[in-house]
């Protein structure tokens, strides 16, 4: 198999390993976490707290679940789509549209399941949104498409 074709399998293994790891984690955090109290995963920095988000990153789009699950299937399909037709995939970019694949397909999976995403990831010394595996997938793939455009844009691309 050429290095082209190594990349885009390695595309869908990224996709597909993100998508395990986050359903099994969303489960665990169902079946262990109840939705009124936390606790300290990583003392000081992060802990587990159970939330339940009908709204998109940072709960934007709150109560708007079958909007989000219908962009979420689009955003995957276009990736698939596009992860099969590419002749090659420079080494930042596979791992960044697995990641982004992946998560997209893990928080799709909970709106069309639930209708809400299932959120139990909270950083403690900063306010902000608790978060999920998806969500940390989707984040990673934003820096490795950054990588990505900064090394094409300096002629070093591989």
């Amino acid at each position: 198999m050429s290095l082209a074709g190594h990349r885009r399998r390695a595309a869908w293994i990224t996709a597909l390993v993100v998508l395990v790891l986050d359903q099994a984690s969303k489960a665990w955090a169902l079946s262990a976490l109840s939705g009124t109290s936390s606790s300290p995963l990583l003392p000081g920095l992060l802990r587990l707290r159970l939330v339940f988000n009908t709204g998109a990153a940072f709960s934007l789009f709150t109560g708007s679940t079958k909007a989000l699950a219908l962009v979420s299937l689009v955003v995957a399909i276009g990736l698939g789509v596009w992860i099969h037709r590419q002749s090659s995939l420079r080494r930042w970019q596979w791992l960044g549209v697995g990641a982004l694949l992946g998560g997209a397909l893990g928080n799709g999976l909970d709106r069309w399941r639930f209708g809400w995403v299932v959120d139990f990831l909270e950083l403690v010394p900063v306010r902000f949104p608790v978060f999920n595996l998806a969500d940390v997938a989707i984040n990673v793939a934003v820096i490795c498409l950054a990588l990505d455009l900064l090394e094409e844009s300096r002629g070093r691309g591989t």
